[in-house]
């Protein structure tokens, strides 16, 4: 097995494992893991995102992302406000409920984040993100 192969294995393992450990800390908030994704990714953007924006940057398609966004508005977790730029694609941003959710999953992912990096060299953490950046990048080259 080639080691990229290894890694690959790896990293679904791994993204299983994550999106384990995201449900059991977002259900007692009646989220998933998918919907603190979404979230992460308007949160991170730094202001309202379309859909269309939000897919692009998580690697999902644009059907998937708009299924999550309307259970999120459904909940009152994100709004839709108009787009000055393009009328058919509105701009959702995170409510103040949704960033006070996510500010709490954030806050018991942090601390999870630190118990698992405990004991481990920054180097390592950096070397692991480049190897996986690498192997990212060299597949959307070939879309």
């Amino acid at each position: 097995m080639s080691d990229v192969t290894a890694l690959a294995l790896s990293v679904f393992r791994l993204n299983g494992a994550l999106i384990a450990a995201g449900d059991r800390m977002t259900a007692p908030l009646g989220l998933t893991s998918a919907r603190w994704q979404v979230m992460g990714a308007i949160s991170l953007a730094g202001s309202p995102q379309t859909v269309a924006r939000i897919a692009r940057a998580m690697g999902l398609t644009r059907q998937s992302v708009q299924r999550v966004v309307d259970e999120l508005a459904k909940d009152g977790v994100v709004a839709f406000a108009d787009n000055p730029d393009d009328r058919r694609a509105r701009l959702v941003s995170l409510t103040p409920h949704g960033a006070a959710l996510y500010a709490r999953i954030m806050a018991e992912w942090n601390a999870l984040a630190a118990r698992l990096a405990a004991g481990r060299d920054a180097a390592e953490w950096q070397a692991a993100v480049a190897a996986l950046d690498a192997v990212r990048a060299g597949l959307e080259e070939r879309r």
